[in-house]
């Protein structure tokens, strides 16, 4: 008997300070993949707006109920028909503070899931470049997990979440057996660690990780590293798009995370210790 299959698609994008064009951008991406057979796909970190400063974005983001991109992205899941993780959304909350926030949209077009960032970037980079993402948004301080099928299990995160082991170890622990890890990587971090970091949470967790990021140059000079990956649970790279736009498909078998658990099961293998000082 031939196991589940779920074909899913990355968007890698270079997403700019227009909001309208990157939605825009972004629906031509995700037509592309659902006209491909893709059953589920995934875009990046700040799909709809990347600017900076941070305090810009602060103060010219929508709320929620007001931001344009939320029901279109709507309308175009349940005319394709397929699940949508749109892999964040920056809105506003009524503090005037940003949320970092990732929709997951069900066929039907509903918002199935919604997760906010919980660990926001702080970093000051090697090459100088200073990231104070707690300074404009607000985390989050709730794990997610959401169905995908009778067969696929979500686990939400967003980028920076990525350097957290735990969460996943946490997601998988909760059902989860494929994890979302839409992210919008800086250069340097990028070719030191993104790749290592992203098989290891595959392979920690026994579960397929989807990764759509951003790419290029944007507002602010700032550069991302993109390199899109679909990883399987023994850490095989499915899929991978290291420059310029667009998508990436892989074929998810959901045997290939038994197989995975069964010959390594660390899941069931943790045990409660103290600590000796």
């Amino acid at each position: 008997m031939t196991a589940p299959i779920l074909k899913v698609a990355c968007v890698q994008m270079n997403s700019s300070a227009d909001i309208e064009g990157n939605i825009d951008k972004a629906d031509a991406y995700i037509r592309e993949a659902a006209g491909q057979g893709v059953q589920l796909v995934a875009t990046p970190e700040n799909t709809c707006y990347m600017i900076y400063p941070l305090s810009k974005k602060r103060d010219t983001t929508p709320k929620e109920q007001d931001h344009p991109g939320l029901p279109k992205f709507s309308a175009l899941a349940k005319e394709l028909g397929i699940t949508l993780l749109i892999g964040s959304i920056c809105v506003c909350n009524e503090e005037d503070k940003l949320i970092n926030r990732s929709y997951l949209f069900n066929a039907k077009g509903e918002v199935q899931a919604k997760y906010d960032k919980i660990h926001l970037f702080d970093a000051n980079l090697p090459n100088g470049e200073v990231y104070r993402e707690s300074d404009n948004v607000t985390s989050g301080n709730e794990a997610v997990v959401s169905r995908i099928n009778d067969h696929f299990v979500a686990g939400m995160s967003v980028c920076y979440d990525l350097r957290f082991a735990y969460l996943y170890r946490t997601l998988a622990h909760e059902g989860a057996n494929l994890m979302f890890i839409p992210s919008a990587f800086t250069v340097p971090t990028g070719k030191a660690h993104w790749e290592v970091l992203q098989r290891a949470r595959a392979i920690e967790t026994g579960s397929f990780v989807i990764s759509p990021a951003q790419v290029g140059t944007h507002e602010g000079n700032r550069m991302t590293h993109g390199h899109s990956m679909i990883v399987s649970p023994w850490g095989k790279i499915l899929a991978q798009k290291e420059e310029g736009e667009g998508i990436i498909m892989a074929n998810l078998d959901v045997s290939e995370v038994g197989k995975a658990r069964m010959a390594l099961p660390s899941l069931s293998h943790d045990r409660e210790y103290s600590i000796k000082k």
